[in-house]
């Protein structure tokens, strides 16, 4: 729960001052932006920084509300109460984190709306018990506005109970010192890898649903520092993951040759 070692994060922008003051106001936040654009790597570093444990939940659809604060267990002879993540962060003063929270439930969202207004308090029904949050505790969650769909989205009444931070790919000189860091390339390899990266992903929305994530970037950098051929590593980290049609596959890795060849 608690990170020993503070992860790297590159501010591109005023979000560490938003997010330490939201911390310190006892407000829940929002970040919104695409998958890869390093917003659980931003709420690591924010929960080092801030020196308090971490409790990550992955959403999906089956996730009930059980599963976030409890359940009545059989262990033996006797019935015990098991606490769920988000118990758990509530007595403990941690960050709950509820990532892509898009995915869950919307009967299963509305568990948290009471710790996201003045009252800071969790009901734990089965239990006939209420949960006063203390001032540590923090509710975070993230949301890929790109994915929002008329059956997949949150409802406004669980939108405007956060702050919300927007996140975005950094900028060109950003993403290359990230995966300089990251991927321990050379700043040459990792520009000529960010350069692909933003051709792609002006290509959104015109072939590709969604643009090269910076952690594929990362992945491709990896591959490269490995030994791997620099065209088969964008082919293999950054093409294939974002789409299995061939046709398309085929121009991207054209467009990534031709920027290449040109450097």
């Amino acid at each position: 729960m608690r990170l020993t070692k503070e992860p790297f994060y590159l501010p591109v922008g005023r979000e560490i001052q938003l997010f330490e003051a939201a911390a310190a106001g006892r407000l829940p936040v929002m970040l919104k932006g695409p998958t890869g654009c390093g917003k659980t790597r931003f709420l690591e570093h924010m929960a080092c920084r801030l020196g308090r444990p971490l409790v990550t939940v992955a959403c999906h659809e089956d996730l009930t509300t059980a599963d976030l604060v409890g359940r009545y267990l059989l262990k033996g002879d006797e019935t015990v109460w098991v606490d769920g993540p988000l118990t758990t962060a509530v007595k403990r003063g941690a960050i709950c984190y509820l990532d892509e929270v898009v995915e869950a439930r919307k009967d299963t969202v509305v568990v948290i709306h009471p710790l996201t207004d003045d009252r800071r308090i969790l009901p734990l029904e089965k239990k006939g018990e209420i949960i006063k949050a203390p001032d540590e505790f923090m509710l975070v969650v993230s949301y890929n506005p790109g994915y929002q769909t008329i059956l997949k989205d949150l409802k406004q009444s669980t939108k405007q109970r956060f702050v919300a931070l927007e996140f975005d790919f950094p900028p060109p000189d950003f993403e290359a010192e990230i995966v300089c860091r990251e991927a321990g390339v050379d700043a040459g390899t990792a520009a000529k890898l960010v350069a692909v990266a933003g051709k792609m992903r002006a290509l959104k929305n015109r072939g590709l649903e969604e643009g090269v994530s910076t952690r594929l970037v990362i992945y491709a950098a990896i591959l490269v520092k490995k030994g791997v051929d620099l065209n088969l590593a964008i082919q293999t980290a950054m093409i294939k993951p974002v789409t299995d049609d061939q046709v398309i596959q085929k121009s991207l890795e054209e467009i990534a040759a031709t920027l290449l060849a040109g450097e």
